[in-house]
């Protein structure tokens, strides 16, 4: 991963935590690791866990933020969510979404959150 995508994509999710919790979410955990397993973002609002894939592109790029969630990807999440209730032991429903952060060429920033990603 080039410099540049690593800056954009920490940006990105820096910009995606801001959003949620001005819609009132918790943030529990952003980069959660459990081996090769990583959600970016973890947040609670009301009686539900959210599991965030955030995705970070410049607007035009060649493939969407949504079509960059194949069944890999997916599969992914959801294990690493597994993983997660296994350790925490939470009680809460459980929801996988994705944020997508797209800049323009102007600097302007767009924020599009997509729920029951799967």
């Amino acid at each position: 991963m080039g410099n540049s995508t690593f800056i954009i994509g920490n940006r990105g999710e820096d910009i995606a935590t801001e959003w949620l919790r001005e819609r009132g979410f918790y943030i529990v955990e952003r980069n959660w690791r459990a081996g090769r397993y990583e959600i970016d973002i973890i947040a609670q609002h009301y009686d539900t866990l959210h599991f965030i894939e955030v995705k970070s592109r410049k607007e035009g790029g060649w493939q969407s933020a949504y079509d960059s969630i194949d069944e890999q990807k997916i599969r992914t999440l959801r294990r690493g969510a597994m993983s997660y209730r296994a350790i925490h032991r939470t009680p809460l429903e459980l929801q996988f979404d994705l944020i997508a952060v797209t800049w323009n060429d102007g600097g302007s920033i767009a924020v599009e959150y997509v729920e029951n990603i799967m």
